[in-house]
């Protein structure tokens, strides 16, 4: 059941991002609002279940956390990418498949903004769902919604603000982002949750 639980929430996710950024789009500035909101409601939907990652970058820092399989790992990735690209999918489909003309960035700008706003959401992840501190918040979906909000509104116009290998996936196969700067997002990204996990732990000598 935890493996449908983040298939649905990265659904939801790069469902969210394709439809709220692709032509015709959310009113200007809007769509992150859109998508840290269903961030935020698809971990307090799933979080009890699976984790509520929707995110491989995550999920990396929560097994190197230790408070996860290196099985669950591989198939928190499958099942992640899937859901990007189901969603991907029945988004173009939606948007009649329409002409989309991908964000080229700056390659070492975009890899520093990439790296330090997933740093961010997977160090707020780490410590408002799986510290012992926090343990029984009432705010931790909110918390990593508005990670990623203020993170598009950030550096969205220098990375495209994917944060998020399964979105950067998804976002690919949309259009949005070119297939060679995948290499960006995936390298950024799962460095920046390797540290999260790292310096969580150093903090956290006792978990």
């Amino acid at each position: 059941m935890k493996y449908a639980y983040e298939f649905i929430g990265t659904f939801f996710l790069v469902f969210t991002v394709g439809m709220v950024v692709i032509e015709p789009a959310a009113p200007l500035g809007f769509a992150p609002l859109a998508i840290g909101s269903v961030l935020a409601l698809m971990v307090f939907a799933g979080g009890h279940i699976s984790g509520g990652h929707y995110n491989p970058a995550v999920s990396l820092a929560v097994f190197l956390r230790g408070k996860s399989t290196a099985n669950d790992l591989l198939l928190y990735w499958v099942v992640q990418l899937v859901g990007g690209v189901v969603a991907a999918f029945l988004v173009l489909f939606l948007k009649g498949f329409p002409a989309v003309t991908p964000f080229t960035p700056d390659v070492f700008r975009a890899l520093v903004a990439e790296f330090v706003f997933t740093f961010a959401l997977c160090f707020v992840v780490l410590n408002v769902a799986t510290a012992r501190g926090t343990e029984g918040n009432s705010y931790y979906g909110w918390a990593i919604g508005m990670t990623v909000l203020v993170g598009a509104y950030a550096v969205g116009t220098v990375s495209g603000g994917a944060f998020n290998p399964a979105v950067a996936f998804g976002a690919s196969l949309m259009g949005l982002f070119n297939w060679t700067n995948i290499w960006i997002y995936l390298v950024a990204e799962l460095a920046a949750g390797a540290a999260a996990a790292y310096i969580f732990k150093a903090a956290h000598p006792g978990e």
